[in-house]
């Protein structure tokens, strides 16, 4: 058999009813477009709560084996290594890197590949992400710098302004050369684009993974595309908790410190790392200034002025993550 033009790789951990929810979603999308062979692979990362065999049990049952394969990987190998399972298990033209949080709308794949046939230099191409009512998410990017950091940690509107040029989220509505990076919630890669650059990296166990990958391109000239005509919603609630950590200022886990330190040596250097931590401390100080003056709350996670060095000594060290 001939490989499918599409394949989708879905990683579930923990979370079989929204899996399904979101196979669901793709199979829909793909009856719009009866012509183009799509498959999905559901890359089960070790749950060990029963979510596998509920998985396997529905594909069974629906009758979609042919449309979807169920691979059990034998560990929690995290974003980058159970995608990189699914984008292995096929080899599609292109490959949808796609949340088990996310749900595709009608009518989604077929803007997506005149996108590809319209912009062949490109590699990464990345819909209109939407709130469950609709309501546009940001899905593209400037890449994180010292400048960016010194952003973050202030969270004061005249630093925002002052330094926007290097603010890291993008307009909903992007000019195509500002756009570093794309999100990875829901994204089409090019193959050969993955066979040129390799798979994603496995260093990462969560978060930041998808900055890397989309620098790594860039770096050998695959441009992003914004496709608004193709629409996803990414509902949240997934595996992932740093949204929430953030909301309500809990200690992030080690994992994403040190995703963050092995991006910013990988992106700018030891240097650009040492100067994104002292960047993020002076805005913090200053945010800390106006909260002591005006009694503003604190915009910091718990341990956050401490946990930005985790990984500094050695940014490269897999040290950390879930099993490790």
């Amino acid at each position: 058999m001939s490989p499918p033009h599409i394949s989708v790789s879905i990683i579930n951990y923990r979370t079989a009813e929204m899996t399904l929810d979101c196979v669901r979603s793709v199979l829909q999308a793909a009856a719009d477009v009866p012509d183009i062979t799509i498959h999905t692979y559901v890359v089960d990362n070790a749950s060990g709560d029963g979510s596998a065999d509920k998985i396997e049990d529905w594909i069974t049952a629906e009758d979609v084996s042919a449309q979807v394969t169920l691979i059990r990987s034998p560990t929690n190998s995290g974003f980058s290594g159970g995608h990189n399972q699914g984008i292995a298990a096929s080899r599609s033209e292109f490959v949808l890197v796609l949340n088990s949080d996310a749900l595709l709308r009608p009518g989604f794949f077929a803007p997506l590949l005149a996108a590809t046939q319209a912009h062949p230099k490109a590699g990464r191409f990345v819909p209109r992400l939407e709130e469950a009512d609709g309501t546009a998410q940001i899905s593209c990017f400037r890449w994180h710098t010292a400048f960016s950091e010194l952003i973050r940690g202030a969270q004061s509107g005249p630093v925002t302004r002052a330094f926007d040029r290097w603010n890291v989220p993008l307009s909903l509505d992007p000019k195509p050369a500002e756009i570093d990076w794309v999100s990875f919630a829901c994204v089409l890669l090019r193959r050969e684009m993955i066979d040129a650059i390799g798979p994603m990296d496995e260093g990462y166990f969560l978060y930041f993974e998808d900055c890397e990958y989309n620098l790594r391109a860039a770096r050998a000239g695959w441009s992003p595309a914004l496709v608004a005509q193709a629409q996803a919603a990414h509902v949240g609630g997934g595996s992932g908790t740093l949204v929430s950590s953030q909301q309500t200022r809990a200690r992030l886990p080690e994992y994403y410190w040190r995703s963050r330190s092995r991006f910013f040596y990988q992106a700018h250097g030891r240097l650009g790392l040492l100067a994104a931590n002292l960047c993020w401390t002076a805005g913090w100080a200053l945010a800390r200034l106006r909260h002591l003056i005006r009694r503003r709350p604190p915009t910091a996670t718990i341990g956050e002025p401490i946990d930005i060095w985790t990984g500094f000594t050695a940014p490269l060290a897999t040290d950390g993550r879930p099993g490790s």
